[in-house]
This record gives C-alpha cells, structure tokens and sequence, in this order.
C-alpha cells in the first residue's frame, strides 16, 4: 500500500474529545499534496494516528450547512 501524505493547512474546531483521549475534529488538509479539503475525522491524542473520516470540498460544506440549518435539533 502507498504512503499516505497529508497536512494539517488550518485546524478549525474540535467537536469532541474520548475519554481515552481521541479528538474529533474539522480540520482544512492536503492529501497528497492535493489541494485542501475540509476533513471530519477522529485523531490520536499525539496526533499521529487517524481513525475513519470523510473529506468534504468548499460546496460540500455549503451544502451540508444548508442541510444542517434546516434541522430542529430541539435545542
């Protein structure tokens, strides 16, 4: 299996933190030296290893801030 490259460009929230530590997080990345896509995803207290995520580009977080602005979460 190839390398996996990636870097952090801009880290823009924490969403939650594990007891065992692990922080879910939306961050900006480059895969592979790509251009940066808004990463959702679960990252290691020392940051070195990630769980299972999803990439999203710019007009798929517009979308799915429409979507979620139309939910009635009952707050």
């Amino acid at each position: 299996m190839a390398e996996l490259k990636y870097e952090v460009v801009e880290k823009i929230g924490l969403l939650s933190e594990s007891p065992r530590g692990w922080t879910k997080e939306l961050n900006l990345i480059s895969w592979n030296e790509r251009e940066p896509k808004y990463d959702l995803r679960e990252w290691s207290p020392d940051g070195e290893r990630m769980g299972k995520g999803i990439t999203l580009t710019k007009e798929d977080l517009l979308a799915l801030r429409r979507i979620l602005s139309k939910l009635d979460l009952g707050e």
